[in-house]
Formats: C-alpha cells, sequence, structure tokens
C-alpha cells in the first residue's frame, strides 16, 4: 500500500490519543512510519525524520538497538507470556533484583502493570490501602498546581492540566493543590503544604509529584531542594509520599532516577517509560518492606492487595528492561549525558537570540524555551509542522517547544536541529 492509502484507512478506523482527528484533515499531516534505526524514523516514502522526542519520551537509545533487539529475540523463543499470580519468570525476577539494587534500601518491593497511568493508580490505591491498614481513614490526595500523572481517573483526580481534567472533574477523587514551584521559587509552595497539612494531614492520604519536572505541564522545572524540604514536612504529618518518576527516570534529569539529587526517598516510586527503552508496555511501583508488611498477613484477614492487569510483567517487557540496564552499566550512560547535555544546552542556548523565546531552561537531558508575544495563537503547531518537513519529529506542548532526545544523538545531529529552528524562528 502507498502512504496515502495507509493514511486513508487509517482515518477511517483509528481513533488517536491526545489529538483532535479533526486536526489531520488541514493542520497536522498524518504520518505512517514504515520503519526505525538509531535516531531516525523512516515513512512510506522513505522519508527520514529525526525523533527529537523519544517518541513520546520512552526511547531511550535509538529505535531498533541491536542489543536490545537481540535479547527480545532470545527471550521470545523461550517464554512470551506467563500469569504472574502464583507464577514467576527469570526476567522479571533478575529485573526486580537489579532494579531495587539501584535504589535507596528502603525501597524493597516491586508492583508491575503495563504504564504509567496504571502506576499511579496502583500507588494512589497502595497509599490508600495502607493508610486504612494503619488505622487511619484518608480519602484525599494532596498535589502540586499544573501537574499532570496520567489520564484513568484515579490519574487524573491527582493532575491539574485543564485540558485534560476539566471535562472529567464529576468524576474525579478529591485532591487538594499547592502552589507549583518555578525554579527557586518555591517559598510561598512549602508554606502552603505545611499549611495545608496543619489543617487537613488527618484526611490526605499521600502527597504526589514529579521530582524536578512537570513534564506535561509544560516543562515546569523546580529545585530539587522544594522536593527535600516537601517530603520531610509530609513525613513530619504521617502523609504518604508518591514520587511519579514515569517521564523523568532512567538519567532523563541527569542521575539515574531524579529522587536522588533530592537527598530524600519516597514512599511509593513509580516508574514506566524509559524502563523498557521505548520497546513494550511496562510500569512497576516500588515501595518499602514496611508497607508491603501492613498487607502480609493469613488469607482470612482479607488485607491482600487486590489490582491485576493480564499482562503484568510480561517476559518479554522484562527482557528489555533488562537489556536497558545493562547498557547503563556497560556504557556509562549517566556520565556520557552529562557531556551531552552540556553540548546540547550551549547549542540550546543561543535561541535566546530570538525576540519571540524565552524561558530557555534545562534539567539533564530534557530542555525546553517557550514561544512568547503569540497568545490565540497554536505557534507550537506551527513549528512542528515547518520541523517535519525539515525532517525533525517535535510534539510541542502548546507554545512550549521541547528536546527530550534518545540519548544517542550526536553532536552533529544536535546541530541541525539547533540551526533548523534557528531558521523557523527567524520567521516569526
Amino acid at each position: 500500500m502507498t502512504q496515502e492509502q495507509l493514511k486513508q484507512l487509517d482515518l477511517a478506523h483509528i481513533w488517536h490519543p491526545c489529538t483532535q482527528m479533526s486536526d489531520h484533515e488541514k493542520n497536522i499531516p498524518l504520518l505512517p512510519i514504515k520503519r526505525a534505526q538509531g535516531i531516525y524514523v523512516y515513512d512510506f516514502n522513505n522519508q527520514a525524520y529525526m525523533d527529537c522526542i523519544s517518541s513520546w519520551w520512552v526511547n531511550l537509545f535509538g529505535h531498533c538497538h541491536p542489543y536490545i533487539n537481540q535479547k527480545l529475540k532470545e527471550q521470545i523463543d523461550t517464554l512470551e507470556h506467563i500469569i504472574l499470580a502464583g507464577f514467576s519468570h527469570e526476567p522479571i525476577i533478575r529485573l526486580s533484583s537489579r532494579l531495587t539494587s539501584l535504589l535507596d534500601s528502603k525501597l524493597t518491593k516491586c508492583f508491575y502493570a503495563e504504564n504509567g497511568s496504571s502506576a499511579i493508580e496502583i500507588a494512589l490505591k497502595m497509599a490508600f490501602h495502607a493508610q486504612k491498614l494503619k488505622g487511619k481513614v484518608k480519602n484525599k490526595f494532596l498535589c502540586l498546581q499544573n501537574a499532570y500523572h496520567g489520564e484513568t481517573i484515579g490519574a487524573l483526580s491527582v493532575g491539574d492540566v485543564g485540558i485534560y481534567t476539566q471535562t472529567y472533574e464529576p468524576l474525579l477523587l478529591e485532591a487538594l493543590k499547592i502552589k507549583m514551584p518555578k525554579g527557586e521559587e518555591y517559598t510561598q509552595s512549602l508554606e502552603q503544604l505545611r499549611e495545608i497539612l496543619q489543617n487537613h494531614a488527618q484526611e490526605i492520604v499521600a502527597f504526589i509529584l514529579e521530582p524536578l519536572i512537570q513534564c506535561a505541564g509544560n516543562m515546569n522545572m523546580y529545585s530539587p531542594n522544594f522536593v527535600r524540604e516537601a517530603v520531610k514536612i509530609c513525613q513530619e504529618f504521617g502523609v504518604f509520599v508518591i514520587f511519579d518518576e514515569i517521564a523523568v527516570g532512567f538519567g532523563r534529569t541527569g542521575s539515574l532516577f531524579a529522587y536522588e539529587q533530592c537527598g530524600v526517598v519516597p514512599d511509593f516510586l513509580c516508574l514506566s517509560k524509559g524502563i523498557s527503552g521505548g520497546y513494550l508496555p511496562l510500569s512497576c511501583v516500588i515501595t518499602s518492606d514496611e508497607v508491603y508488611q501492613l498487607f502480609y498477613a493469613p488469607y482470612e484477614e482479607h488485607k491482600a492487595f487486590l489490582h491485576s492487569h493480564s499482562y503484568n510483567g510480561n517476559p518479554l517487557a522484562c527482557a528489555c528492561a533488562n537489556a536497558v540496564l545493562d547498557i547503563f552499566e556497560q556504557e556509562n550512560i549517566i556520565e556520557k549525558n552529562k557531556l551531552l547535555s552540556a553540548y546540547i544546552w550551549g547549542r540550546f542556548c543561543e535561541l535566546g537570540e530570538f525576540k519571540c523565546v524565552a524561558n530557555l531552561r534545562h534539567c539533564g537531558m530534557v530542555f525546553a524555551l517557550d514561544l512568547v508575544g503569540f497568545e490565540g495563537q497554536r505557534k507550537g503547531l506551527e513549528v512542528f509542522n515547518l520541523a517535519l518537513k525539515k525532517g525533525l519529529l517535535l510534539r510541542p506542548l502548546g507554545n512550549t517547544i521541547y528536546l527530550m532526545p534518545p540519548y544517542i544523538i550526536t553532536q552533529s545531529e544536535v546541530d541541525y536541529i539547533i540551526d533548523c529552528l534557528k531558521v523557523i524562528f527567524g520567521k516569526f
């Protein structure tokens, strides 16, 4: 089939996520992809596009990575899937042991699902249930303004990006929100956090946040000092802390896990996206033995945590995740990324010469800027379309332009991206 035939067949039958489908009629081209290699994806006309956003932030080491491919092929000939209730398999045992060995000694128990939103649902339910088992019946959660944690009902309840939450407000759990921190401006956020906990700690199950970066919240970046102090306040009031590291984990912020930069450890750590290198759906909630023991009891006491997915801990996904950890170990990725991040940031700052560009910022391997002076205009969409013509795959967040590339990007590829953006911004 030709590319155009595939496009028409797609539009006839597929409802795409996070998409106003009418946009594909005139504003946004629908692009069927035939193959991918490294940092590039290719359409059915063999046109190459540089994947500047790691395909929704999941692809750490490029597409069709030979080592991950190899490990996936080895696994598929051995065991493709097995029910995880009452059964287990070597890839998940190995992965769980390796993950916990990389984390603080407090985090010892892994509970698996298939995607980030599911991980958030698990953490919310587990935190609520744990509080109940401790004799504390609480029914509220605490989050940051501008937060995004997924799009299932529980995850939406602790989010604050209106385009996602407003329609479903009648269905949502009750959540209290504190002022979002920005950079080093977080004093008011901490004051508000303490005030809310002084008045409502007896009702609040847990405080959830993305450490260091609110990714879908227009890449808002804030100080690790805020995270550290906020966690200490929550601990003072007996409120659980959930870290959503679905997007910021696995090296994105400059350390393997973002919490490492904050000097504190959450009660629940949610991981997904980069965990399998962009190959197969997988997520994990990691918690403490203290929480685990609350649920550990004879069957008759009805304390078990009942939450199951058919594909929990799929062996193929776990094989990919183990391969990802192998690459981190074998290639010293965190140290390499420090040099790469410095180079990208140096070139990225050159975009500040344009009057339409403001608030350049970065954290590790995440780089962002805001287009200003275009209120009411979908300027980010214009950048997307112009970039696509130059072979760049971007997906702006409104008028926030960001780069979150695979870690294998080269300096010459970075140069091409920046040079293209200069041409595009020069038209504004």
